[in-house]
């Protein structure tokens, strides 16, 4: 809460105000860990770390014409004017994901809020504009699948790969939230429509191949290992010696040269599992699968890492190990873990702790058709409450012996696959493991 940005003009730094880590810049450490906490809980503050991403709109159109992309806008993978501040493209630039990032943060505190001035007023113009370069650097291949080449996506040991994963399932939520919201303004708010439409010369081909590429979307699977693959070629990389590195040689990035990492199949944190997190989107059976797979081969040498695992831990129902990450991320500085609290608090990490008790034990998941809820408790704790902002009412839960939800008007909820509108308080059983 210290350290968000109060204004449009200002964001969350990597380290808040609590060191000089990373020099203050902003990542998209914002809009995955951090926002979660302010689009719940304070969504005023919310609003405007979003809207910083439309402050820096215009410097994000020309680092995209920088790289070459004659549409759209490239968020900077590193910054605090607006300017791409990252010295090294491989994991700065290259880290495309950002712009579905900052898109997905939008949609999320949109589902949540239902604020659609803020889409008519900024929104829909961020988000058109940096799906916009999902179409100028992605393409069909012969089998009409839509592909993205030459990205690295949130695993920063694995860089510049064919069709990542979670890219391309986060490019295809953001492409699908283009066009199904230029539907929704356009038959609510045709005048307004209008007048965004001509600002950004938003044409309706454009909107066709967006709605075509996320549909067509090309998703690496293994049918023999039964996962998503992090991307093409990782699956024939060879494997890394854990047993063999010592202790002190962790993050590899400080003791191994990038290439060297680059060549094996070893992840500094969450990436596809990451993906699961964000959009639920695949069979219990693939999930947990893929997390078993990716698990065994991150090192978490990324603060990002273990609340990730963590809450994806709690979906797929193994609360020990849940509360083990949970324990590791809020011990995370407490403890030093990474010999680097010197250099500042890691903000995100605190995010994650907060979305570890929400969307972890909770099993929250805002989306279009409501509030969804697969609670899980862990054995060491008698009873976890958290309340919600969610569209002006005040939502309180309670997971206990059994669980209790409170609204202030009638909201609905999934709960553990089964719809149920809640007005007033309910009481009711439910099949979280603890």
């Amino acid at each position: 809460m210290a350290s968000a940005g109060k204004d449009p003009h200002s964001n969350i730094s990597a380290k808040g105000l609590s060191g000089e880590g990373y020099e203050g810049h902003y990542f998209w450490d914002t809009e995955i860990y951090m926002l979660p906490l302010f689009t719940l809980s304070s969504p005023a503050i919310a609003k405007n770390l979003l809207r910083f991403r439309y402050e820096i709109l215009g410097a994000s159109r020309d680092r995209a014409r920088e790289m070459g992309h004659k549409i759209g806008a490239k968020i900077p993978w590193r910054t605090i004017s607006g300017r791409e501040c990252s010295g090294f493209f491989p994991a700065g630039s290259a880290q495309y994901h950002i712009n579905a990032d900052v898109a997905y943060a939008y949609i999320q505190y949109f589902l949540f809020t239902a604020d659609i001035d803020m889409m008519l007023e900024f929104g829909y113009e961020v988000i058109y504009e940096t799906a916009r370069l999902w179409i100028d650097m992605g393409h069909f291949n012969e089998d009409d699948a839509f592909m993205i080449n030459a990205v690295t996506g949130p695993d920063e040991y694995t860089a510049i790969v064919n069709n990542n994963y979670y890219t391309n399932v986060l490019a295809a939520y953001h492409l699908k939230w283009a066009y199904d919201l230029a539907e929704k303004l356009a038959t609510a708010y045709p005048d307004k429509w209008e007048r965004i439409k001509e600002k950004i010369h938003i044409m309706a081909d454009e909107l066709a191949i967006m709605k075509k590429a996320s549909e067509q979307m090309y998703l690496p699977f293994d049918k023999a290992l039964g996962i998503n693959l992090q991307d093409d070629g990782f699956k024939n990389k060879a494997e890394w010696d854990f047993a063999g590195t010592p202790k002190n040689h962790h993050p590899l990035l400080l003791h191994y040269h990038p290439l060297t990492i680059y060549r094996y199949k070893v992840l500094k944190q969450a990436d596809t599992v990451l993906a699961y997190l964000l959009l639920d989107n695949e069979s219990d059976e693939v999930i947990e699968t893929s997390y078993t797979y990716y698990e065994r081969l991150t090192t978490h040498d990324s603060s990002l890492s273990p609340c990730v695992y963590g809450m994806m831990a709690s979906r797929i129902n193994q609360t020990e190990k849940a509360y083990n990450y949970f324990m590791q991320t809020i011990r995370l500085d407490l403890d030093n873990l990474h010999d680097n609290t010197k250099d500042g608090l890691h903000i995100a990490n605190a995010g994650g702790a907060y979305m570890s008790i929400i969307y972890g034990f909770g099993g929250l998941r805002i989306k279009s058709d409501g509030l969804h809820l697969k609670p899980t408790k862990p054995a060491e704790w008698e009873t976890i409450r958290f309340r919600l902002k969610y569209k002006d009412s005040l939502v309180t839960v309670t997971i206990g012996e059994q669980l209790t939800i409170e609204t202030e008007k009638p909201i609905n909820f999934i709960i553990d696959g089964s719809p149920i509108q809640v007005d007033g308080t309910i009481h009711m059983v439910y099949h979280g493991k603890h």
